[in-house]
């Protein structure tokens, strides 16, 4: 199983970043899959996922803002981040879970290697 995750980079606040997540070994349909966000020095917590059945969950700080979609056709999961701050800035992780649980890290069995956003003021 492999996620490779893309897109990254750096960009002033207000702006827009789009990540794509692409996966092999597994079918991310039939997946929960989600977005994790590392800060430095901190734990790595939730943003986004989609769940097997196609429903979506939004951290509080990213609702509005943040966009995650899956396209099957592709084997591909993406979040799509409009209206950065600087405190979106860290190391975004796609992982892909198994288990009937996936709000916490601890229920994902695959994860990327991760991508860096830098969020400039």
């Amino acid at each position: 199983v492999q996620l490779q995750a893309s897109g990254g980079g750096l960009v002033q606040a207000g702006g827009s970043l789009g990540l794509s997540c692409s996966a092999s070994g597994l079918f991310v349909g039939n997946y929960h899959m989600a977005w994790f966000h590392q800060a430095p020095g901190q734990e790595r917590d939730l943003v986004a996922a989609i769940r097997r059945n196609g429903a979506t969950y939004y951290s509080d700080h990213v609702k509005g803002r943040f966009t995650i979609s899956r396209a099957n056709s592709k084997n591909t999961v993406y979040l799509q981040m409009n209206g950065l701050k600087p405190e979106d800035t860290g190391v975004y992780y796609c992982a892909a879970s198994q288990n009937v649980e996936w709000r916490t890290a601890g229920w994902y069995n695959s994860w990327g290697q991760g991508t860096l956003v830098t969020v400039s003021s």
